[in-house]
C-alpha cells in the first residue's frame, strides 16, 4: 500500500513531535525520502537532514496531503494545499478539533479526507489511532491505515461523531498516565523517600504494569485482581481508588468528558 506512496509523492504541512514521529516510522517503513515534501517553517536539524524535500514547493497530485499543523494554524496553512482540492490527492489530518466539515469548505466536497486522532505514543512505535473518512476518502481509508500503522495500531471508527470521545481517552490520555506517575511520586515523598526514588519506582512501575497490560491476553479488571490479597495493602489503597463517588472512576468520568467537550468546542 504504502508503494503508491513512494511513487506518487506524500506532502508532510507541518513536522512536530508527531509529523516527526510519522516521518521516522515511514522512512523506516521503506518509503524513500525523496517521494516525501514536507512544509515546515521551524525545521530540526533531522529534518533538514533526513533527504526529504524541505520548503520546496508541492508536487502537483501527490498520493496524499498529511495535515500535521496545531488546530489553531490549520486556518493559515490550509491555502497552500487548496490547489489539491477535489481531486485524487487524499487528505490525511490528525489535527484535533477540526472537523471534515471544515476540511470539504476549505478544499471542496468531492475532496478525499481521512481524519484520524493518533497519540504521543506513536514516538515510540507505540500509538493507537483512531480513522474515519468522509464519502470521498472512504476508498483511502486502507492507505491511511497503513500509513498511521507505521506509528502503532489503528482503529477504524463508526464516523467522525466518535472522534471527540477516541481524543478524550486515548489522544489526550498519555498526559492523564504522566500526571499518574507525578501523583504517585508525590505520595512516596509524603511517606518519607526521596524525590528521585519515588520517581524512578512510580515511572519504573506504570511502564512495566503498561506493559503487562499490553502483553496479557486477560482484562485490566482481572490483572488488578491478581494483584489485590484480600484485606492486603492494594485492597486498602483501591477501596480509596475505586469508591464510586470520591475514587477514580467518576474523577475520570469527568476529566474525559471535559476534554471531548473542548474537542466539540473546537470544531465549531
Amino acid at each position: 500500500m504504502l508503494d503508491k506512496v513512494s511513487r506518487e509523492g506524500l506532502v508532510l504541512l507541518g513536522c512536530g513531535k508527531m509529523g516527526t514521529a510519522l516521518l521516522t516510522g515511514w522512512l523506516s517503513a521503506g518509503v524513500p525520502a525523496s517521494s516525501v515534501w514536507v512544509i515546515e517553517p521551524n525545521p530540526t536539524d533531522w529534518l533538514k537532514a533526513s533527504g526529504v524535500h524541505l520548503n520546496e514547493g508541492i508536487p502537483s497530485a501527490p498520493a496524499v496531503a498529511l495535515l500535521a499543523v496545531k488546530p489553531q494554524m490549520m486556518g493559515a496553512a490550509l491555502p497552500s494545499l487548496q490547489a489539491l482540492g477535489n481531486g485524487t490527492t487524499l487528505f490525511i489530518s490528525i489535527a484535533a478539533g477540526t472537523s471534515i466539515a471544515a476540511f470539504e469548505a476549505a478544499l471542496g466536497d468531492r475532496t478525499p479526507i481521512v481524519r484520524t486522532m493518533p497519540n504521543t505514543p506513536a514516538m515510540v512505535g507505540r500509538g493507537i489511532t483512531g480513522i474515519c473518512a468522509n464519502v470521498a476518502g472512504q476508498s483511502g481509508l486502507p492507505l491511511a491505515k497503513a500509513l498511521m500503522l507505521a506509528v502503532g495500531e489503528v482503529i477504524e471508527l463508526d464516523g467522525e461523531h466518535q472522534i471527540d470521545a477516541v481524543t478524550a481517552i486515548s489522544g489526550s490520555g498519555p498526559a492523564y498516565v504522566f500526571h499518574l506517575i507525578e501523583a504517585m511520586a508525590a505520595a512516596g515523598v509524603a511517606l518519607g523517600l526521596s524525590p528521585e526514588v519515588a520517581m524512578k519506582l512510580a515511572r519504573a512501575t506504570v511502564c512495566g504494569a503498561g506493559e503487562l497490560a499490553y502483553r496479557s491476553p486477560e482484562p485490566a479488571a482481572q490483572l488488578r485482581i491478581n494483584v489485590t490479597s484480600p484485606g492486603g495493602t492494594t485492597a486498602a489503597a483501591l477501596a480509596h481508588l475505586m469508591d464510586p463517588a470520591t475514587g477514580l472512576p467518576p474523577l475520570m468520568a469527568r476529566a474525559a468528558h471535559a476534554a471531548a467537550e473542548r474537542g466539540r468546542e473546537l470544531g465549531k
